[in-house]
Order: C-alpha cells, then structure tokens, then sequence
C-alpha cells in the first residue's frame, strides 16, 4: 500500500522523498524519480508533509522516534490501522515532538489509489486537514469526519464490520444451498443479482436511518417474534444440512436478546439497541 501511495504522488507531480525499513524496495520510486533518504529524520525534514502507511501504531512510534526533533513543526498523517483509542494516544505522542497530526483510513485496495472516487478517511484537526486538503486528494477523496482524532478508524472498523457481515452471510448461504449440490454460479446468480439488490437495497435502508436516532422501530411490515421464527429456521435447517452452524446459531441468540428486553413487537431494525449495549459482565 505504501507503494501505491507513493507511486501516485509521484504520478501527479509532488515531489516525494521516501524511506523504507527495506531500503532496496524503494528502488523503484527512486528510478521514477523520487529522492532516497538515508533516515527518517532525513525524510520528515525534506518536506512539511509526511505521509505513514505502516502497520500499527507501536510500529509508527518504532520507526519514528529516531526521527527526534525533525517532527517539530511538521504534519504527520497516519494511514495504518487500530483503535480510536490508539489514535487520540498518537496525537498527544505527536504533540510532544511539536508535530501536527492527522489521522485517517484507506478505504480501497492498492490499484484503486489515485482515483477521484476512492474514499481516504482523515479525523483531527480541520486546520491541519484544509492546510494539507490538495495533497491528500491526490490520493483520492479526502473525507473529513471531525476533530475526534478517533473518528477515521472507528469508521473504518465499523465501514469493515459490515464489508465482513455481509461476505459471511453470503458464504453461508452459499454453503447452505452448496450442501445439495448447487453451485456458487447458480445461487449467486439469485443471491446477487436479485436478492440483494432488491431486498436490501441500500437506498431502503438509507430511509431507515432516521428510525435507528429516533430508536423508532413500528413492527407493522414484521415483527421480532415474526423474525425469530425465520431465524429458527435458518439455524436448524443449518444443522439438518450438516454445514457450520455457529453464525446463524449467534444471530438466533442476538434476536433472542432483543425479544428479552421487550422488542418482541417491534421490528428487526430494534436489534440495534441490543448491539449499542455494552454486554453484561457476571
């Protein structure tokens, strides 16, 4: 990923300095016209603006603590991944070394760095983030979530929370039908080219946001209770087929807990106070 960054900053004419833990792996930018730093001090002191894709915070402190006083009245800007709890740590870490600091999240794969419509999340300051803003858009769409410095990776988290939902749900439910005989072809060919669209179409829950702030959950198009009975059959129907049982086992017990506190009448959209309590601890 650093690569691809790098690679496109290049592309669209900034001048860029790297450095790499593995220095024979920036040959490539170098012949492309980058220039080489020896250190990292080096690397922060060639620009105003320094770029860190790595792969967690600890190592970002690693790599950068060398760097002593060459932070200093710079800006860093943190594409790795964590916690927001990690993330507001970094920014007091930064504030030591009289850095300003930025934090965000890739949200694309390495080829699609570089396209206008790739999203780049960025939380902290919004003085830091406008001085910075055409730079970052050279990396793609540059969104400003806050000054919470936390914000870029919890959307990140939450952004893969679903992408990872929904890929399990699909391969259960490919595995389910798989267990006779029918291909991925021909099931996805249902599952996704009309099931998803039409069922859950995003711009339908778009409409249902609203209903999660207001805690607004009318069971009049089907109930919990109703749902519940869907899920019983999901989970058994599991187990008949001899396929992996625990997801929908888990998603069975989650609607469960919602009917227990009292959303029995309400719609399946009311499992989203359950998911905001924290669990209990015995």
């Amino acid at each position: 990923m650093g690569e691809a960054l790098a690679e496109t900053l290049l592309a669209q004419g900034h001048p860029l300095t790297v450095w790499n833990r593995t220095p024979d792996k920036a040959d490539g930018l170098v012949a492309r016209g980058a220039h080489r730093a020896a250190t990292v001090a080096d690397a922060v002191s060639a620009s105003p603006l320094t770029v860190a894709c790595l792969k967690d915070y600890d190592t970002l402190y690693g790599v950068f603590e060398p760097a002593g006083d060459a932070l200093a009245g710079r800006t860093l800007v943190n594409l790795n991944s964590g916690t927001p709890k990690e993330a507001r740590a970094a920014v007091l870490w930064a504030e030591e070394r009289g850095a300003e600091y930025l934090d965000g999240a890739i949200m694309v794969p390495p080829p699609l760095v570089g396209h206008p419509d790739s999203v780049f999340l960025y939380s902290g300051s919004r003085d830091v983030f406008d001085k910075h803003r055409a730079a970052l858009a050279a990396l793609g769409d540059p969104r400003y979530l806050g000054s919470d410095s936390g914000l870029a990776v919890l959307y990140n988290t939450a952004l893969l929370d679903m992408m990872y939902a929904t890929l399990n749900g699909w391969l259960h439910a490919t595995a389910l039908v798989g267990s006779a005989n029918v291909s991925a072809v021909e099931f996805s060919e249902l599952a996704l080219g009309w099931f998803m669209p039409t069922v859950l179409d995003p711009k339908s829950l778009l409409a249902k946001a609203p209903d999660l702030d207001r805690a607004d959950y009318p069971g009049d198009l089907g109930t919990m209770d109703m749902n519940l009975n869907a899920l019983d059959h999901i989970a058994r129907t599991t187990l008949e087929q001899g396929i992996h049982p625990d997801h929908p086992r888990l998603m069975k017990e989650i609607a469960e807990q919602a009917i227990a506190v009292g959303h029995g009448g309400h719609s399946y959209l009311s499992l989203f106070e359950v998911f905001k309590k924290k669990p209990q601890t015995h």
